[in-house]
């Protein structure tokens, strides 16, 4: 019985040995390195644009295969590179810095330093993204950007956009800083072709256009989390935009966060200063914003709604800052109209002078509400001030019911109401 044991023991573990070398083999010949560098493929400081940009191509269609992510070294040199990448399928682009809220520095120069591409082309966007991608840890630098004169502001095109020929499923953007950019991330997708699940999350920029983050038919959850809009975001670089410069901003008329045609939008930690408005929420959306400022613009929040059943928005815990500009009747901390409920909870809203724009230093009211059918707002435990108006609610909808409960006004006296039917 020793000698047949001893036997089947010795057969069992020669099979055995076997079956894991021929697992190996199978494994090192699939495998490959989960990442790589982009100086490997020859995305280097040192190139022009026009090289850096085609390296940086194969380097993705390189990656595409194998879900592989590309590493953008750190330099004191930035990338110079042209548009019109495409971040294919199943490619991470990696860099090494978290969002830099007053930009990095270069000791000896007014530049950035560390994950830095360099961007100038006015044709093309700088990258389009397809499904399964991610970007982090990258800045995105326009160095010819214009600082002082509003007449000589390049319109660049999006830094970031959503493919408009495919569906892009599961996009993460997230500790991405951006200097001089004219639209910072451009979701605005194609009808044909909406996107899903997009993560935008931990990223700094000021666009000259007014708009950083717009996202259009998008379904199942997009999220904007803990981003900043800011002019200020160069200032270690010793880089400043002027006050014209900020003003020709306002007048742009635009938001810099934007949704529409979506389903449960989570909005949480969003900032802007000195845009047009704050926040867009398109007729066709629904969803949750939290934690927000929105510092000196004309209109903090503008929300529509085409229907009763569904395009509702709960909104908490914000403040609004609401007085750029030089036509009162144009400020409103929040404007409500088409249809649908707005829940607002613990949203307070009060203005005074800045020095970085052009502002009145007041709003108009509190809350604006238009439109010719019914809708319904709720309004909670808010502190509405330094608005002109003799009430706080502006109400231009006959249809509309609005209660506002354990309220303050402008002369902080307890403000409790029902408006409507």
């Amino acid at each position: 019985m020793k000698k047949i044991a001893l036997v089947l023991f010795v057969i069992i573990g020669i099979g055995t040995t076997s079956f894991n070398k021929g697992n190996s083999v199978i494994a090192q010949e699939n495998a490959v390195s989960s990442s790589k560098s982009i100086r490997d493929f020859g995305v280097l400081p040192g190139n022009d644009a026009a090289t850096n940009t085609l390296n940086l191509q194969k380097a993705i269609d390189w990656a595409t295969k194998y879900g592989a992510s590309l590493l953008v070294d750190p330099t004191d040199k930035p990338y110079p590179i042209n548009g019109g990448i495409i971040l294919k399928r199943n490619v991470s682009l990696i860099g090494v810095n978290g969002p830099t809220g007053r930009g990095t520095a270069n000791l000896l120069k007014n530049a950035p330093v560390g994950s830095v591409f360099k961007i100038d082309d006015r044709n093309k966007p700088f990258i389009t993204v397809e499904s399964a991608t991610q970007i982090s840890g990258i800045q995105f630098w326009y160095a010819n950007q214009e600082l002082n004169n509003p007449s000589n502001i390049i319109e660049y095109p999006p830094t970031i956009q959503v493919s408009k020929t495919s569906n892009a499923y599961g996009v993460t953007l997230r500790d991405l800083t951006f200097y001089g950019e004219y639209i910072a991330m451009d979701f605005n997708a194609d009808p044909a072709f909406p996107c899903e699940q997009i993560l935008i999350r931990d990223c700094y920029g000021y666009p000259l256009s007014g708009q950083f983050i717009r996202i259009d038919y998008c379904y199942d959850i997009p999220r904007f989390l803990n981003c900043h809009v800011n002019p200020a975001n160069m200032r270690l670089m010793n880089r400043f935009f002027s006050k014209a410069i900020i003003d020709a901003v306002v007048k742009k008329r635009t938001f810099a966060y934007s949704i529409n045609h979506t389903d449960n939008a989570q909005v949480i930690d969003v900032f802007t200063f000195a845009t047009w408005g704050g926040i867009h929420l398109g007729a066709e959306s629904y969803g949750q914003m939290t934690n927000f400022n929105f510092d000196c613009v004309t209109v903090g929040i503008h929300k529509e709604g085409s229907n009763t059943f569904n395009r509702d928005w709960q909104i908490s815990q914000g403040a609004i800052i609401a007085n750029a500009g030089t036509v009162i009747d144009e400020i409103h901390p929040i404007i409500i109209e088409g249809e649908g409920h707005t829940a607002i909870s613990n949203v307070e809203a009060f203005s005074g002078d800045n020095g970085a724009l052009t502002n009145l230093g007041k709003s108009k009211d509190y809350m604006m509400i238009l439109g010719n059918k019914k809708l319904t707002v709720s309004v909670v435990g808010c502190r509405m001030r330094n608005y002109v108006s003799d009430k706080p609610f502006t109400v231009n909808n006959p249809k509309s019911i609005i209660q506002a409960v354990a309220c303050f006004d402008k002369n902080e006296n307890l403000y409790n109401i029902i408006i409507g039917k």
